[in-house]
């Protein structure tokens, strides 16, 4: 009978982890025949998914084309008029540009004096990723979702734009056309826009707002989605990250306010051939679906026309009531009277003799040790497992194949140094103990007051555990029942908190363990009063463990590829037209079957000049390697203007391809003065000097040919340019013959692969 405090209480901390991981998102149930024609249909959107990932589909490709006639005819369908917006766009922020085809529809309401937009992309990045979820997902919720709201026969109130972008994956090109040059974007008073990066996982709904954002998330509650899934530590946190989405553009550009919904688990399939309809997650869909019924009926029926607030809110998901909320101005208050409640608490803890000086003093030792180990230990262990696992380098975005095991490998670690370390102080009082961690946590709260006040809910962990702290020294309630109210008390503490734990290393990779490991040290010093037992640990320690190798020993026999798990690589051909010399590059750390049929000797570690194109992350090549000139037709210069009028030189010229490329790159080699930059009567730069850098990558649509460029400079500049023309044909090009990667291996994400890159100088 001893042990039952001990047993319900691990059982409650047990259930409320499972509770908030399970809370997170709806489960996918097959047998849902019975729906009603009005009814959101998961089989229906699944349908759109796999005839829209059936192949690449990014802008210049027949599937692009495609799958474009085939959302066209599904919204025809639906009574539906489409129209296609065709207009070239450069992003400056992007340096991208491309002639977009959105496609675009409306939902006329009753007494609209706003529009609600319904946003995703149909374009999937260049050049291998299939699409499925990013944003296959996406285009097949508003698709189903439309469906369903115009069966029902009931007109909204607002119309309803629809807007399935182009060009979204290499520079939000389509969006801007729309905001920038479409008289429907003048109307829009609210956007939802479906995205994933990932194919699985729990939706996250993220604000975009320039105002703040209490209007917009008391309305999004109003909308009574069943799974909410957000908090506002996360906007605070994508905010600094480089991961804008369609929305950001009319936030940036328009001023409206919007809603992201996006799914970010199973990130190893992102931008990949295997983000493809078979590894889309179910449950993700219906959450996107979940999202789309609640907040449309919603938002199509209410004013839309002012939805901007003067304060902030804190929100965070809370048990039972789904989400808690509260304004940003309260979170000074809160932190002065948790501090003043936690210094009367434990000064009548020390007149009381319930609390000690040199207990206090004692127990700052475990739990700084234990940050300081936790986080140290996980931070260099991650290091050494990429030095005794190189291929992890070459999967750029930083979650591999078994990242979620590692998540719980490391967490068990963790769990394994906590114990061992109190063990050394199982004489101390418990609520010694306590004393530091609500110190430590004060202490951050004080920051993400001053720096980051999206995570203002860091401060309800802190009024629960003074509560506790409270019960132990004002009441005399039998210890194991202590132990047991202390476990139901951190019910919020441990829903809040333990999603946290795998959100980071997915969100941000597995390079931020560690901050999953300082994460947990602070949780389990607010558990202090449930997890702390004055007796040795012999039983918890061997457990975890034992716990702790079997789970790295898994990870190590998983960290192999197989079919499931495939290894990404890369080749690329570039040919130099100056020097007529020509190169092979891989942007691989580790060299495989694929790659070493080139680089199996006489190669040389680094990077070509002027060679390697954009990407995400910046990737340069690891290796490059010598090879002969095949003389592959380039691109060809024709100048039709170039006259000096007072002090400008005004140079009008063409880059037509010579072959099908996909892409072109226009490199500046000297500093020069523009008044005016223009591609295809797109206005790139003005009034501007331009540095050595990239200054367009253009992306070749179906409706271009060639491409027409007018430039107006100081008239004693000489521009000087290299052109990167690029085609993505290198595996079924003539001009080789190189053994196709096998079913163990995918192409590279992220970056410029089974390329041909012809590079030349053009002096004007």
């Amino acid at each position: 009978m001893k042990s039952n405090p001990k047993f319900i209480s691990f059982f409650i901390i047990l259930f409320t982890i499972f509770w908030s991981f399970k809370n997170s998102i709806p489960t996918y149930n097959e047998e849902n025949n019975t729906l009603k024609k009005t009814d959101f249909s998961i089989e229906k959107a699944l349908s759109h998914v796999k005839n829209i990932s059936i192949k690449p589909h990014y802008p210049g490709t027949e599937e692009h084309k495609n799958v474009q006639n085939y959302i066209v005819k599904e919204l025809n369908k639906l009574g539906l008029t489409t129209e296609i917006q065709t207009k070239t766009v450069f992003n400056k922020k992007w340096g991208a540009a491309t002639t977009v085809e959105n496609i675009i529809a409306t939902i006329k309401g009753t007494n609209s004096s706003k529009s609600l937009l319904l946003l995703s992309h149909y374009d999937s990045n260049p050049h291998s990723a299939l699409g499925a979820s990013d944003a296959g997902s996406g285009v097949a919720t508003i698709l189903e979702g439309v469906r369903a709201l115009l069966a029902k026969n009931e007109k909204t109130k607002n119309d309803i734009v629809i807007l399935l972008s182009d060009a979204e994956e290499i520079g939000l090109l389509g969006a801007k056309a729309f905001a920038e040059s479409h008289s429907l974007a003048k109307n829009i008073g609210l956007i939802l826009n479906f995205e994933a990066r990932g194919s699985g996982g729990p939706s996250y709904m993220l604000l975009e707002t320039n105002s703040k954002n209490s209007t917009l998330l008391k309305e999004f509650l109003k909308a009574k989605p069943n799974y909410p899934i957000a908090n506002s530590l996360m906007y605070s946190i994508y905010k600094m990250l480089p991961n804008d989405t369609d929305l950001t553009v009319f936030r940036e550009n328009n001023n409206i306010n919007g809603f992201n919904f996006a799914f970010i688990g199973d990130h190893f399939d992102y931008h990949s051939v295997q983000d493809n309809y078979n590894r889309l997650d179910r449950a993700s869909l219906l959450h996107q679906a979940d999202y789309f019924t609640s907040t449309v009926n919603h938002f199509a029926n209410i004013d839309l026309s002012n939805l901007t607030s003067t304060k902030d809110n804190v929100f965070v998901n809370f048990p039972f009531v789904k989400m808690i909320h509260y304004p940003f101005s309260w979170i000074g208050n809160l932190l002065g009277l948790a501090s003043i409640l936690f210094l009367i608490v434990t000064f009548i803890g020390l007149k009381k003799g319930k609390l000690s000086l040199i207990g206090i003093f004692k127990g700052f030792i475990p739990f700084l040790v234990s940050l300081i180990l936790c986080g140290g230990i996980t931070f260099l262990l991650w290091k050494l497992f990429l030095v005794i696992h190189p291929a992890y380098k070459d999967i750029l975005h930083g979650f591999t194949y078994n990242g979620y095991q590692y998540i719980i490998a490391f967490v068990l670690l963790n769990c394994w140094i906590l114990i061992k370390v109190y063990t050394k102080f199982k004489d101390e009082k418990t609520i010694d103990l306590l004393i530091a961690p609500i110190t430590i946590w004060l202490l951050i709260n004080l920051l993400i007051y001053n720096y980051i006040q999206g995570a203002g809910f860091f401060i309800i962990p802190v009024f629960i555990t003074i509560f506790i702290l409270a019960i132990h020294i004002f009441t005399n309630i039998h210890k194991g029942n202590k132990q047991i109210l202390g476990a139901l008390l951190s019910i919020p503490i441990i829903y809040i908190f333990s999603p946290l734990l795998r959100m980071f290393p997915v969100g941000l990779g597995l390079k931020s363990l560690f901050i999953s490991a300082i994460l947990l040290v602070l949780l389990f010093g607010l558990l202090i009063p449930v997890l702390h037992q004055q007796r040795k640990k012999i039983l918890w320690i061997h457990l975890f463990g034992f716990l702790t190798i079997l789970m790295f020993a898994f990870v190590t026999y998983n960290s192999n590829f197989s079919i499931d798990k495939k290894k990404p690589n890369s080749l690329v051909y570039i040919q130099n037209e100056d020097s007529n010399t020509a190169f092979w590059g891989t942007y691989n750390k580790t060299l495989d079957n694929y790659t070493k049929q080139i680089f199996d000797k006489g190669y040389v570690k680094g990077g070509i000049k002027n060679s390697e194109t954009k990407s995400k992350y910046n990737t340069r090549f690891n290796y490059h390697k010598k090879t002969d000139f095949k003389y592959i037709k380039s691109t060809k210069v024709t100048i039709s203007l170039d006259t000096i009028i007072d002090d400008n030189r005004h140079l009008n010229f063409t880059i037509k391809p010579e072959r099908k490329i996909n892409k072109l790159e226009l490199f500046n080699n000297t500093e020069i003065t523009i008044r005016r930059f223009s591609v295809n009567g797109s206005l790139m730069y003005e009034n501007k000097k331009l540095e050595q850098k990239t200054i367009v990558s253009y992306f070749m649509a179906n409706t271009d040919s060639l491409l027409k460029f007018s430039l107006i400079c100081d008239k004693n500049d000489q521009p000087k340019f290299t052109t990167n023309a690029i085609s993505y044909d290198l595996l079924t090009n003539e001009n080789f013959s190189l053994t196709p990667r096998n079913d163990f291996m995918i192409p590279m994400p992220f970056v410029t692969n089974d390329a041909i890159i012809c590079t030349k100088t053009i002096q004007l």
